[in-house]
């Protein structure tokens, strides 16, 4: 049995559940980090000593790190995921992590994790700016396929789709990407991306 410990609001946690679904594997889920804790206990430090999530068990075998463990995921069970250009989806995950994750972040933080005393709009901008510097890339090459590596979703669309949710739907001044957004449309008529993607993040926002 597989086991994953994290909470279905943490975007890292959504790429490796989103895979396990369209994997088609059955698996547990143990909602840890957040509100739920759980992070310090000494069984999950044993685990996974970065007090982050996820984390992925599967027999004897313990992996932390999301994207990692999407590539295990899709290395070991195969599946609809797997794809011939495997060096192109990892170049793509690499994008993601290198590229768009720290302002999609930043921006993330800047509408929604803090308060609205504490949000600054220079500070939202700049990320923005990053951020669409970046999405000018993916739009080029959604251009010239419905998904990143080709015309069928892989494991190169995990990382970079699973931002897409709260890029669409988080408050600020979006830019102009049709191809993003028929991007995004196609991820969202996916069940697996709607049961793992598309999540109430409302109780990330801070009280009042």
């Amino acid at each position: 049995m597989l086991t994953l410990w994290g909470r279905l609001t943490s975007v890292n946690v959504q790429r490796v559940a989103w895979v396990l679904a369209e994997t088609g594997l059955e698996y547990a889920r143990i909602d840890t980090g957040g509100a739920f804790g759980g992070l310090d206990d000494q069984e999950y430090l044993a685990m996974n000593p970065n007090r982050r999530v996820p984390t992925l068990k599967d027999g004897s075998l313990v992996l932390w790190e999301s994207n990692a463990i999407c590539r295990y995921l899709v290395d070991a069970y195969r599946g609809p995921l797997a794809t011939a250009h495997k060096a192109r989806a990892d170049m793509w995950m690499e994008w993601f992590q290198n590229g768009p994750y720290a302002p999609f972040i930043e921006m993330f933080y800047q509408t929604v994790r803090l308060p609205a005393a504490q949000r600054d709009a220079a500070v939202l901008q700049q990320a923005l700016d990053r951020l669409h510097g970046h999405f000018d890339i993916a739009e080029a090459a959604l251009a010239k396929s419905a998904y990143l590596t080709g015309d069928t979703l892989s494991l190169a669309d995990v990382p970079f789709g699973t931002c897409l949710y709260r890029y669409f739907t988080c408050d600020f001044a979006r830019g102009d990407y049709p191809n993003i957004k028929a991007y995004y449309d196609r991820l969202t008529s996916r069940a697996a991306y709607r049961d793992t993607v598309v999540v109430d993040y409302s109780s990330l926002r801070p009280p009042g």
